[in-house]
């Protein structure tokens, strides 16, 4: 045997276990896997779990986001791709020293994004998992982020009430109905307060569209990621409470964010 197929072996196997149990894209995390475990025995741990079902990212401790290495720890909200479009949208629309609101932040990965993109931020997030909160602390930290607990607007500082430029939340739009449609990995492993927004997924996106107001700057933006069928309805609740709403879309990520500004 040559020493480049000895040396892969260890990998091959590692791939075998992971597709065996189901992982899709099982080369690409054997890859990370291995390169994050201190050691052999660690990395068989590793493994252990992603074949029991833990999402990769808490088996690993971080995701990538936006270029961003994100810490994540098992039992929160795994950031995903698709909201990238919607970190996207607010950087855009984000100038140095405003004034940024990350709600329902959890581990912070917009938040995060907006504050290495756009220099000089004046960073919240709130968000009412205590495990959420600890991890955005830790990631939100390195940009003078602060991070606070509690139910969207009532965990926000009271001076912050009409300031904000850029409010941001990654609220949960699932309907109550179809989280039991959602992968184990999302079920088992992330709260369920992260997932199920209602009967018709919008009761926290009605929330903080009817608190917005109050909050956003004249002619700040509130930003939010939906469904797509649920766009043209959340949209029309927005423009009833005063905002100026807009829908974006990506095909590439399959992503629908909403976008609305208040009025100067």
């Amino acid at each position: 045997m040559s020493p480049s197929s000895s040396s892969s072996s260890p990998l091959s196997s590692i791939v075998a276990r992971l597709r065996a149990a189901g992982c899709v894209f099982a080369e690409d995390e054997a890859r990370l896997l291995a390169g994050s475990a201190a050691g052999p025995a660690e990395l068989d741990a590793m493994v252990d779990r992603r074949a029991a079902g833990l999402p990769l990212e808490h088996v690993l401790g971080w995701a990538d986001f936006c270029g961003l290495r994100v810490a994540v720890e098992p039992g929160v909200f795994v950031p995903r791709r698709r909201t990238e479009f919607l970190a996207r949208q607010a950087i855009g629309l984000t100038t140095p020293g405003a004034v940024v609101v990350d709600l329902c932040c959890g581990a912070g990965p917009v938040g995060a994004a907006v504050a290495a993109a756009v220099p000089g931020i004046e960073l919240h997030a709130a968000d009412l998992d205590p495990a959420a909160v600890r991890c955005a602390r830790r990631n939100l930290g390195p940009f003078g982020g602060r991070v606070h607990q509690g139910d969207l607007y009532d965990a926000l500082p009271g001076g912050l009430r009409g300031r904000v430029g850029v409010l941001v939340a990654n609220a949960p739009y699932v309907p109550t109905g179809e989280v039991g449609l959602l992968p184990p990995e999302a079920r088992e492993h992330e709260p369920l307060v992260a997932l199920d927004g209602g009967a018709d997924g919008l009761d926290v996106l009605r929330r903080v569209a009817a608190g917005a107001p109050d909050w956003l700057a004249p002619g700040g933006h509130l930003l939010f990621e939906t469904g797509e069928r649920q766009a043209a309805r959340i949209a029309a609740e927005v423009a009833g409470h005063g905002l100026e709403p807009c829908v974006v879309t990506s095909g590439e990520l399959y992503a629908t964010v909403v976008v609305a500004r208040r009025r100067e």
